[in-house]
């Protein structure tokens, strides 16, 4: 009998782990590594499937992301501004540096949100 916990749909992709299996990890190296922070594995360590199943298939990742930090800014500029009255231009400025330590992350759960939504799973 096998001891396997069978992890969700969510957890899969929070995890940034194979929507396939859950075990093997999307990307080459921890999130906030500078080395290679955006290479990923082609194939899942585990149970191989191919995380790239064909060209120009994380298109529609790079929507995710938009959206994603979109509405992220928005918000968070009228908190600082409005609810902390901070300046307009403290705000964008605490923005930016937000979203530049953040990148690396929204990039991945992106890829990880859009491979989770549309691979064929088990």
């Amino acid at each position: 009998m096998s001891t396997t916990k069978k992890s969700s749909k969510l957890s899969r992709i929070l995890g940034m782990k194979c929507p396939n299996c859950g075990e093997g990890d999307l990307f080459l190296t921890p999130t906030f590594s500078f080395k290679k922070p955006l290479d990923m594995h082609e194939k899942c360590p585990n149970c191989q499937m191919s995380y790239f199943p064909e060209p120009g298939f994380y298109y529609g990742a790079m929507f995710i992301s938009y959206i994603t930090s979109g509405f992220f800014s928005i918000g968070f500029v009228m908190l600082l501004h409005w609810v902390l009255k901070l300046s307009v231009e403290l705000s964008f400025a605490i923005l930016i540096a937000i979203a530049a330590f953040f990148y690396v992350f929204l990039f991945r759960i992106s890829r990880s949100i859009w491979l989770g939504l549309m691979a064929n799973t088990k």
